[in-house]
């Protein structure tokens, strides 16, 4: 299944390759591919340089994932952009959003009505994004239907775990977590940020 991964000028780093570190321990299953809004090299808040391909190639029933960092301010407000991800989101068998990622979907309508959670230091920003978001603030990870959204920066490790726990059981996530020697914070529920 192709794992699409959305990138922007300015992503958060960890937002991504923490995920990426973790399904890319399943390589028979997933296939990696990064994307942005016109291809090329996009470069993250931590000068990391990524070669992307277009956002228009995403093909349909994958899964799709929206990262955060100081670039999701900007986008809130790019209507081509926010239209992109929009299609893609609805088309992916799965959408996941790590930190202020989860903002971005939020712009798109899709999380109206559902629940959804952000990273602790920007959530009164998130859930002005759309009120009418159920946004959880004490949730590490919060899934809703096909949607995946986690708290800050490592919380997108900690969710993403919790998906593969919910797709292919605990001792494969447990198994992935003891390979790249993570103490994984397996409760949802429990994000110690919040407090």
């Amino acid at each position: 299944m192709d794992f699409n991964i959305c990138l922007f000028e300015d992503f958060e780093t960890l937002d991504v390759f923490g995920p990426v570190e973790i399904f890319g321990r399943l390589p028979e299953v997933y296939d990696l591919k990064y994307f942005s809004m016109d291809g090329g090299i996009v470069e993250g808040w931590q000068k990391t340089k990524i070669v992307t391909e277009p956002l228009a190639q995403v093909k349909p029933n994958g899964i799709f994932m929206i990262p955060g960092g100081q670039g999701t301010r900007g986008l809130i407000h790019d209507d081509t952009f926010m239209k992109q991800i929009k299609e893609i989101a609805e088309q992916s068998n799965f959408c996941i959003t790590v930190c202020t990622g989860s903002a971005l979907l939020a712009k798109t309508g899709l999380l109206k009505n559902r629940r959804a959670t952000s990273n602790k230091l920007a959530f009164d920003w998130v859930k002005s994004i759309d009120t009418e978001v159920d946004w959880i603030p004490n949730a590490r990870w919060v899934v809703d239907g096909k949607f995946y959204t986690s708290s800050g920066v490592s919380a997108g490790m900690d969710m993403s775990l919790g998906f593969v726990s919910d797709q292919f059981g605990l001792e494969k996530a447990q198994q992935i977590a003891n390979q790249i020697e993570y103490i994984w914070n397996s409760d949802k529920h429990d994000d110690p940020f919040a407090r």
